[in-house]
């Protein structure tokens, strides 16, 4: 595969895992909705006259109960509209069971039996119209445009030649009795259905085999990366550890030394806390120190010994921790709630550049 920002390794092992955790599988759609469709299919195919019969037997009982003078009532017809959708209801039952299993089994197909709690957080990110319409117009939202383009051509043009070939003898069933019409038509609506049934396969396994590609793509390493992985491979439990909680605690004496340059700390007001520093050079406000419970108290403590303003802003607080990495800038959606805490906190202080000397604390209405 071609070099991605230095990324020339094929993921390890343990690489591949951890991205599993995270939900961040081949799994691919057409897949599902195929099988669904299949299953559909083959119920209908065995099933139907069975369907149709206790379909029609509803209708008809129905209709004949319609007139009896005990319906007037409306706890007459509250009984009947009851019986009409339970016996529609258990007449559809074996197609909507077999569609949902199918569904089910197509997915543990895939993936296999394993659930992952961390891909079904919910991001709020993802409720952004902006970053939305980036990836409906970036590579990937083209491709998948172009792909269902491409399929959308293929089964119409696969049905239309289907029905195509068949129009001399639909022209020939005018005049057919009604009993013998439904059959006739049954029985080619089920060779144009194998026709398109068969090419969706077809579609559905090239884009399991795309989605494949694409996940193994996206989980490429660099060398370094495989390096150090195979180096933390030969470390005793034990001593990983040990490693672990010294860099856990070395990076939390780096964060912690960031605070005192932050222009505002945001806070919970107990349970997090979010330092943000902006310098006028960037395009946006940079978070330098996040953390929540005795981690956010220690931020906090560290805010108030250097001056820097603390400002109770709670949604706010919690959606900068949850959303924004540790020293990257804040995402576009959060501009203007934490332009307006900025603000809040340059006209308190009395000044135009970074305000640590007095402490806000109350936010304004965001």
């Amino acid at each position: 595969m071609a070099s991605r920002d230095g990324r020339t390794e094929k993921a390890t092992g343990k690489h591949k895992s951890d991205a599993r955790k995270k939900g961040q599988v081949a799994r691919s759609q057409d897949i599902n909705s195929t099988a669904v469709l299949l299953a559909v299919f083959a119920v209908l195919a065995i099933g139907a006259p069975h369907i149709l019969s206790r379909l029609e037997d509803t209708l008809s009982r129905g209709l004949s109960q319609s007139g009896d003078p005990k319906l007037a009532t409306s706890a007459g017809l509250d009984a009947l509209l009851t019986w009409s959708l339970k016996s529609f209801a258990l007449a559809i039952a074996p197609i909507v069971a077999a569609a949902a299993l199918a569904g089910v089994l197509a997915s543990i197909a895939q993936v296999r039996f394993k659930f992952t709690p961390e891909a079904l957080r919910p991001k709020f990110s993802h409720l952004n119209p902006a970053n939305g319409l980036k990836r409906l117009l970036g590579p990937s939202g083209l491709v998948e445009t172009a792909k269902a383009l491409g399929k959308l051509s293929t089964i119409g043009g696969i049905a239309f030649l289907a029905v195509w070939s068949q129009l001399p003898q639909l022209g020939a069933l005018v005049g057919v009795p009604p009993s013998e019409l439904l059959s006739q038509i049954g029985n080619r609506v089920e060779g144009i259905a194998i026709r398109v049934i068969a090419a969706l396969i077809v579609l559905a396994f090239a884009d399991w085999l795309w989605q494949r590609r694409k996940v193994a793509r996206s989980l490429m390493m660099t060398k370094e990366e495989v390096k150090q992985e195979a180096r933390q491979a030969d470390v005793p439990p034990e001593v990983r550890g040990t490693i672990r909680r010294k860099q856990y605690e070395q990076a939390r004496r780096r964060m912690l030394a960031e605070v005192p340059t932050a222009d505002v700390v945001i806070v919970n007001p107990t349970h997090y806390a979010v330092a943000l520093r902006y310098d006028g050079a960037a395009p946006a406000p940079e978070l330098v120190a996040k953390g929540a419970d005795h981690i956010a108290a220690a931020i906090r403590a560290a805010a108030e010994e250097h001056g820097v303003p603390l400002v109770q802003n709670a949604p706010l607080a919690r959606t900068l921790y949850r959303e924004v990495e540790l020293g990257t800038m804040i995402p576009e959606a959060l501009f203007v709630a934490v332009a307006e805490v900025l603000a809040y906190v340059y006209r308190t202080a009395g000044a135009h550049g970074r305000a640590r000397s007095r402490r806000a604390t109350a936010a304004p209405a965001s």
